[in-house]
């Protein structure tokens, strides 16, 4: 057409422009830039037509902090530090809502939440040579090779090894004098404990390489326990769960266990420190200014609240009936909550080989997306989450457990299109706090896997016991591979490092809340069963458990 060569002329006319803008702020600070790091600024400012001087001091100010922490101040800049810059202001632009910044209103959900499927956490490996972690690349298969389920075991053995090596307790002295032994008590490889007499510490998997005979294995060798006289610590101690011992060796080869407990736990700000900046949780990196941005946005947002119910039975009309008086409770507050979590299972009866009713099953999934389509506040301001519950319908019981099936959740998606169907677990980044959520029924599982009864010491509530296990562990189902099957190639998907603020953990047992060592930690009960559920607030961690 006749326009088009005027339309082209004027879109050039225009990057011609830009472009002179862009040298002329970046020399005014001292910059001389290379082709490739000009037009990565240039495809920068495009995203924000109209407001490009704006965009470039941001840009400006971002590169020259970067580089008065670095100490490095180079006048010439190529494309890895601006890219660097570029990548992060657009992370914390997505994460943070503008229309709170411009009217400082109340930010909407959607910019504060962010969902990460289990299938997408980026996965990290530590180099005990170099001593420090190294993202993997490439693909990852579903069905993994033997390796991968070796891998499995090293991976976890080392995460935590890595994080008792800084504990002051078990680190090696700097000095060799007779007031060191008092103080250290440093980890001893398993291979060394032959021919050595006296109390020894070792770290290691309890595995049963044999029936009715328990192993203590670290990546060196393995040794026999026995553990008939051992004093344990708060936890369930069960196959598979990975412990620091404190015992000796016996004439007969077996390994006599004293005390045992589950490795230190560490602080999430210690941990995020050794890090260098790696993105374990999968809700992208942010520099310190950013996240004391974002901080400060979620401080003023006290009037965001998640709704939390596990086991929403669809098919049966006495659950829906209890899920619409929750419903219509929560349209006539004055705000809204700004998430819905419904955890399964979605049905009454496990939807297993011999389950025939998912047509029945999709259109029930379709009523509840009207029902919840009547609640037009509800509609409007909230998000809805469904996580599968074990028993739900998908291609097996392992985990981590893909998304509903697009079949059954298609009816419910006309009525509710901004629906987020997520994987079990899943991650949620609510501005600078990191949530996990997983149901499954762990507790029981747990209880039945135990090798010994925990210690009543410190508390006798099995779900204390459950929380003090899984953040020890590091992992969110540290249960034998035969017990709950998991994929080799994705057990980093379950791992809980560095701590999250928040564990969400769905199961048909009791209603319960405990803050461990900082780290909140909630069960909201079996909604269809005992009409509970749980109304967070995370903004203050408070955590209201609550009952129709």
């Amino acid at each position: 057409s006749p326009s088009l060569p005027s339309t082209l002329l004027q879109k050039q006319k225009m990057s011609s422009t830009v472009r002179k803008l862009i040298q002329k702020k970046f020399k005014i600070r001292g910059y001389t830039l290379k082709i490739d790091s000009l037009d990565q600024i240039l495809s920068f400012t495009n995203r924000f037509l109209g407001a490009e001087d704006e965009a470039l001091d941001l840009l400006l100010d971002h590169l020259q902090s970067q580089s008065q922490k670095l100490g490095v101040r180079s006048s010439i800049l190529d494309k890895e530090p601006v890219s660097r810059a570029i990548t992060a202001l657009l992370e914390a632009d997505d994460a943070v809502d503008e229309d709170f910044i411009a009217n400082g209103a109340v930010s909407s959900s959607t910019s504060a939440i962010r969902v990460i499927d289990a299938f997408l956490i980026p996965k990290f490996r530590y180099d005990p040579i170099k001593k420090q972690f190294h993202e993997h690349t490439g693909g990852l298969h579903i069905h993994g090779d033997a390796s991968a389920k070796a891998a499995l075991y090293k991976d976890r053995f080392l995460l935590l090894y890595q994080r008792v090596l800084r504990d002051s307790h078990f680190s090696k002295p700097a000095f060799h004098t007779e007031m060191s032994h008092y103080g250290s008590c440093e980890i001893a490889p398993i291979q060394s404990l032959v021919g050595q007499m006296g109390r020894r510490w070792v770290m290691g998997v309890i595995s049963q390489l044999e029936d009715g005979h328990f192993y203590l294995e670290d990546l060196t060798a393995s040794v026999e326990i026995d553990l008939s006289k051992a004093k344990v610590t708060t936890g369930f101690l069960s196959e598979n769960t990975i412990v620091v011992a404190e015992g000796e060796m016996l004439v007969n080869g077996i390994y006599q266990v004293i005390t045992c407990g589950f490795p230190p736990l560490e602080e999430r700000d210690k941990s995020l420190k050794s890090l260098a900046q790696h993105d374990f949780f999968g809700g992208g990196t942010l520099t310190k200014e950013e996240t004391l941005r974002l901080a400060e946005l979620e401080k003023r947002s006290l009037n965001d609240m998640f709704v939390i119910l596990s086991d929403i039975w669809v098919d049966s009309e006495e659950a829906m009936g209890k899920l619409e008086t929750v419903l219509d409770g929560f349209e006539s507050q004055e705000v809204v909550p700004s998430l819905f979590v419904f955890m399964g299972n979605f049905c009454s009866h496990p939807c297993n080989l011999s389950f025939h009713s998912f047509s029945s099953l999709r259109s029930q999934f379709g009523k509840l997306g009207q029902m919840i389509g009547a609640h037009q506040r509800l509609k409007e301001h909230s998000r809805f989450m469904f996580i599968p519950g074990p028993e739900d319908a998908g291609p097996s019981t392992v985990l981590p457990r893909c998304p509903l099936p697009k079949y059954l959740t298609e009816e419910l998606q006309k009525h509710i299109p901004n629906a987020i169907f997520a994987s079990n677990p899943c991650r949620v980044k609510f501005y600078t706090q990191e949530i996990v959520f997983f149901r499954h029924d762990l507790l029981y599982r747990m209880r039945r896997s135990c090798l010994m009864p925990p210690s009543t010491e410190e508390t006798d509530d099995p779900f204390e016991h459950l929380v003090a296990t899984i953040t020890h562990q590091s992992h969110l189902c540290p249960l034998p591979l035969i017990v709950q099957p998991i994929i080799w190639n994705y057990d980093h998907c379950l791992h809980l490092y560095p701590s999250p603020h928040t564990i969400v953990l769905g199961d048909r047992s009791e209603q319960k809340a405990f803050k461990y060592t900082g780290i909140t930690c909630f069960n909201p009960g079996s909604f269809s069963n005992d009409s509970t559920f749980v109304a967070y607030r995370p903004c203050t961690q408070e955590v209201e458990l609550s009952a129709l």
